[in-house]
């Protein structure tokens, strides 16, 4: 949420490569957000708990899960660009590069396959949907105004069709359809792919163990900011 520092030597978090095409929409409702709870309860209400719910409310809105959301979370005092690529799976990750950055989290293997649910083309994607990806974009250029879906076949809904997408070979990323692939998650791809209501159960699990990586409390290693885009000091 921090900005960059005009006339700063470094970018932050915010600017990152990895991180240039996050909606400036999305900033804007935790800002809004942000300054109706700092009129009503100041300096009480962390942006890291205003973010962790709104992700919540998202999910449930879209026709996902609505899960308790623990709170008392302080924000960080550190944003770095620097930090955010070894810290993102990639597009093109394998599943032992993918197990290693969750597992360094703190995340198991089952959290791996059920967060996913949320460059290259995968080499056993089916030809129809890659022809209709290549179509979708310029040949030279890009256009940032372009998003092609994670779910291809129910793009709006927060559902499980994900996984049932994958063992069809509908995986847009080499990322995705490498956990169908591999039979360490193969099976709990397809179970979850069957069973809607073991996913939510699942995903909310998972949220709630990512919601407390590295969690700030205190003064010490945390600060409750005004504005989300500035450090309090």
């Amino acid at each position: 949420m921090i900005s960059t520092k005009p006339g700063g030597t470094e970018l932050a978090e915010k600017d990152a490569e990895d991180n240039k095409n996050l909606r400036v929409e999305g900033f804007e409702s935790i800002r809004k957000a942000k300054a109706l709870v700092e009129s009503k309860c100041p300096g009480i209400v962390s942006c890291a708990d205003i973010l962790a719910i709104a992700a919540r409310d998202y999910i449930h809105l879209a026709g996902g899960p609505y899960y308790q959301v623990k709170k008392g979370r302080w924000d960080g005092k550190i944003s770095k660009a620097s930090r955010v690529p070894y810290n993102l799976p990639r597009a093109n990750s394998t599943t032992d590069q993918l197990l290693k950055l969750f597992n360094s989290k703190g995340l198991t293997l089952e959290d791996l396959v059920v967060l996913s649910g949320t460059r290259q083309p995968d080499p056993v994607i089916d030809p129809r949907l890659l022809k209709a990806l290549k179509m979708s974009c310029p040949e030279f250029g890009g256009n940032a105004d372009i998003v092609a879906p994670f779910d291809v076949t129910t793009p709006f809904l927060f559902d499980h069709a994900y996984y049932g997408n994958l063992e069809a070979k509908l995986g847009l990323l080499a990322s995705d359809q490498a956990l169908f692939l591999d039979p360490r998650t193969k099976t709990l791809v397809q179970q979850l792919g069957k069973d809607k209501q073991k996913f939510f159960q699942a995903f909310s699990l998972a949220m709630d163990k990512m919601g407390s990586i590295g969690i700030k409390r205190g003064r010490r290693h945390g600060e409750k900011r005004k504005d989300c885009r500035l450090h309090a000091s």
